[in-house]
C-alpha cells in the first residue's frame, strides 16, 4: 500500500446530499395530505348536512354550523322512519352474503389452483365470463324466476343475487395469491395423512388471511350499497335495507333534507369502520395477490 492510497483513506468521505430525497419526501407528504383533506371534506360535509334541517340547507353555506346540532334527526329517522328496521336488514344480509361468498369462493380458488382435474380451464373460463354480465340485463330474468319460485319479497332473492354477482370478482381477486402459496405445506400435511377437507381448512384457509380480508370488504361495499336488487325484488317494508329506506324521507310535496343526511350518515360508519380495521389486511392482500410466484 503506498502513500498516496493511505492519504486517500485517511481523507473525510463527503456523504452526497439528502436535500433532493427530502425535497421529494415532502412534495409526497403534501400530495398525500392534499388527497387526505379531498377524501375527509364530503364526510364532514354529510355530517353538517345531517344535523341541519331545510331552512338552513338552503340559507346557509355548505361548510357553515347550524345555530344549533340537531342530533334529533338521527333519534327521528332511528324510531319514526323504520331506519333501525332497515339498518338491521342490511347488516344481516350483508353478513350472511359475505360469508356464503368468500367460502364459495375460496374452494373454488382451492380446487382452480391446488388441484388437478378435468375442465379445469374451462370452470374458469365459466366464472370470468360472469364478469362481463351487466347486472341490468338480468333485472327482468331474474324477476321472472324468482317470481316463479315464490322468491319474490323473499331476502333470500337478494343474498342469492348478491352470491352470484360477486363470485366470479372475489375468485379473481384470490387466484392470484392462491398461485403464491408454497405447495412444500401441503405436500407434508399429505405425507402426515391429511385429507383434502382438513388440509383446506386447517392449513390453506388460515394462510390466506389477508387475501380474505381484501374480499371481505369488497363484497361488504357492494353488498351494503346495493340498491336495484332491493328495489326491484323487494317491496315489503320488513325486508327492505338502508339503501332504500332512504326513499322514505322523499315526499311528493316535503322532503325531510336532515333525515335523508343523517340516514346517510348511518349507512356509511359501518362501512368506515370495517375498513379501518381491515385496512392492513387489504393492503397485504393486494400486494400478494398482484405477483405471481
Amino acid at each position: 500500500m503506498n502513500i498516496e492510497t493511505i492519504e486517500r483513506q485517511a481523507q473525510p468521505q463527503v456523504m452526497p446530499s439528502r436535500l433532493p430525497e427530502r425535497i421529494g419526501y415532502g412534495v409526497l407528504y403534501a400530495i398525500l395530505t392534499i388527497v387526505a383533506v379531498i377524501q375527509v371534506v364530503p364526510l364532514l360535509w354529510l355530517l353538517l348536512f345531517s344535523l341541519k334541517n331545510n331552512e338552513e340547507i338552503f340559507s346557509l353555506a355548505p361548510m357553515a354550523f347550524p345555530e344549533r346540532l340537531r342530533w334529533e334527526n338521527y333519534e327521528k329517522v332511528w324510531t319514526q322512519g323504520h331506519i333501525n328496521n332497515y339498518f338491521f336488514n342490511s347488516v344481516w344480509m350483508t353478513v350472511v352474503s359475505v360469508i356464503v361468498t368468500v367460502l364459495l369462493a375460496s374452494l373454488v380458488t382451492f380446487a382452480l389452483t391446488r388441484m388437478k382435474w378435468k375442465l379445469q380451464s374451462f370452470v374458469l373460463g365459466l366464472f370470468m365470463v360472469g364478469l362481463m354480465i351487466p347486472v341490468h340485463s338480468t333485472l327482468i330474468p331474474l324477476f321472472s324466476f324468482f317470481t316463479k319460485t315464490h322468491l319474490t319479497n323473499h331476502p333470500l332473492s337478494i343474498i342469492l343475487s348478491y352470491i352470484s354477482f360477486n363470485l366470479p370478482i372475489t375468485i379473481m381477486i384470490m387466484l392470484g395469491f392462491y398461485y403464491t402459496l408454497p405447495r412444500e405445506v401441503e405436500e407434508a400435511a399429505v405425507m402426515d395423512g391429511c385429507s383434502v377437507n382438513r388440509m383446506f381448512f386447517s392449513i390453506t384457509l388460515p394462510m390466506t388471511a389477508s387475501v380474505l380480508s381484501t374480499a371481505v370488504i369488497i363484497n361488504m361495499i357492494y353488498n351494503w350499497n346495493e340498491f336495484i336488487f332491493v328495489n326491484t325484488f323487494i317491496s315489503s317494508e320488513k325486508y327492505k335495507t338502508l339503501t332504500v329506506g332512504v326513499q322514505n324521507f322523499i315526499g311528493q310535496y316535503t322532503t325531510d333534507w336532515g333525515a335523508i343526511g343523517a340516514t346517510l350518515m348511518i349507512s356509511i360508519l359501518p362501512i368506515l369502520l370495517a375498513f379501518m380495521l381491515l385496512s392492513n389486511r387489504i393492503v397485504e392482500g393486494i400486494a400478494a395477490g398482484s405477483v405471481k410466484g
